[in-house]
C-alpha cells in the first residue's frame, strides 16, 4: 500500500476509517481522502506529527468487542496524537497558529489532520514522540499506580507485559515510588531490557511458568499486581496476592484470540476473602480529573532524567503504515512504545 508515497497534504488529507467489522484491523479499515476545511468558531486545525499505536484496542474495535463504548462503522480511528496548529477558528483565545498540542480522544489519532473544538486539545512543549508518550501512556500508568493500585514505598509490585509501551513505564514509576518490582515478559532480550529499567526480579514466561515462579518466590507476597494480559497471568497474580493486596486490571490481551477459557476453579471471592485482597479495574477514560496533575509531574520527571522512554525499533512512517504498526504490536514482538510518524 504505497499509493500515498510522495503525496503532500493540500486541500485534502488522509485518515484510517473503519468501514466494517472484521477479524483484523486491516480487514476492517481503509485509507480515505477527506477535505481539509477551515476550522469553525471555537475550533482549531492541527497537522498531526505522531500518533500512538494501540493495537489491542484497534483489534477489539474491529471485532466489535469494545465493551465500554459503542463503536459502529463508518468511523475514523486512532486515539492519541501530537501535532502543530495550522489554523485557528473565531473565538479561540487559548491557542495560536504554530502551537504544539496533543489530542487524546478516540478518532483523533490515525489521521494526517484533525479539526475539532479547541478544548479537545492539550498544550505540550513540542510535537515529539516523547511528548506523545508522556501526555498519554505515561499518564495512564501513573494514575493507575497511584489512584487505583495505591502503591506505597516498600511494597512489592508485579507487572505483566513489562517490556511493552505501557509496562516499561509501570516498572519505572513503581521503582520511583520505592517499590520492589517483579517484571514479567517473554524472551531473553525483553528480560534484559526489563532488568535495565530497574526491575528487582524478572520472570521470562517463555522460560518458566509464571504461576510456578510466583508461587516459588512470591507466595502471598504481591502487594500490587498490574495486569494487562489476563487469563493464566491474572490467575497467577490472584493466587500470589499478599494480605490486603490489590490486583489492578488494566487490560486482557490474552483474550485477543477470542478463545475465552472456561473457569472451573472456586469463585474468586473465596480466594480474596481471607486475605482481605481486592481486584480493581483501571479505565483511564474515567480518571480524567487526575490527568492534568499527572501530566505536569511526568514532564518534570522526564526533564530531570528520572523517567526514560523507550520506543520500539521498528520505524512506521506515513498513514499507510498504520496497519503494519498495529499488527506489529499485537504480534507480541514489540518492545517499548510503538509510534506512527505522520
Amino acid at each position: 500500500m504505497n499509493f500515498l508515497a510522495g503525496k503532500q497534504m493540500g486541500d485534502t488529507y488522509h485518515a484510517v476509517q473503519m468501514v466494517r467489522f472484521a477479524d483484523s484491523f486491516r480487514a476492517a479499515c481503509r485509507i480515505v481522502e477527506l477535505s481539509l476545511t477551515d476550522p469553525g468558531p471555537g475550533e482549531i486545525r492541527v497537522r498531526n506529527r505522531f500518533a500512538g499505536v494501540n493495537g489491542i484496542f484497534d483489534t477489539q474495535m474491529a471485532r466489535d468487542a469494545v465493551g465500554y463504548i459503542r463503536i459502529a462503522p463508518p468511523t475514523l480511528t486512532g486515539v492519541e496524537a501530537v501535532g502543530v496548529i495550522e489554523a485557528v477558528g473565531d473565538g479561540v483565545k487559548t491557542f495560536s497558529v504554530g502551537d504544539t498540542v496533543a489530542s487524546l480522544r478516540f478518532r483523533s489519532g490515525y489521521r494526517e489532520a484533525n479539526i475539532a473544538p479547541a478544548n479537545s486539545f492539550v498544550p505540550i512543549p513540542e510535537a515529539s514522540r516523547e511528548a506523545l508518550v508522556l501526555v498519554s501512556t505515561a499518564v495512564g500508568a501513573l494514575v493507575a499506580l497511584e489512584q487505583v493500585g495505591q502503591v506505597k514505598a516498600g511494597e512489592t509490585v508485579a507487572v505483566s507485559a513489562a517490556a511493552g509501551g505501557l509496562g516499561h513505564l509501570y516498572v519505572q514509576l513503581a521503582k520511583l515510588k520505592g517499590a520492589k518490582v517483579v517484571g514479567i515478559c517473554g524472551g531473553a532480550e525483553k528480560a534484559a531490557f526489563v532488568r535495565s529499567l530497574g526491575a528487582d526480579h524478572v520472570i521470562d514466561y517463555r522460560a518458566e511458568d509464571v504461576a510456578e515462579a510466583l508461587c516459588r518466590d512470591f507466595a502471598d507476597a504481591i502487594d500490587v499486581g498490574i495486569d494487562t494480559v489476563g487469563q493464566r497471568t491474572f490467575d497467577a497474580f490472584v493466587d500470589s496476592l499478599a494480605p490486603h493486596g490489590r490486583l489492578v486490571v488494566s487490560g486482557f490481551a490474552a483474550d485477543m484470540a477470542g478463545d475465552l477459557e472456561a473457569v472451573t476453579a472456586p469463585r474468586i471471592g473465596h480466594k480474596l476473602y481471607y486475605k482481605g485482597a481486592s481486584i480493581r479495574a483501571f479505565q483511564n477514560g474515567l480518571m480524567s480529573a487526575h490527568w492534568p496533575d499527572a501530566r505536569a509531574r511526568l514532564f518534570a520527571m522526564h526533564a530531570a532524567g528520572e523517567l526514560k522512554l523507550h520506543f520500539d525499533a521498528r520505524d512506521f512512517r506515513g498513514i499507510e503504515a498504520t496497519f503494519d504498526a498495529v499488527e506489529h504490536l499485537v504480534s507480541g514482538r514489540s518492545t517499548g512504545k510503538v509510534v506512527l510518524e505522520l
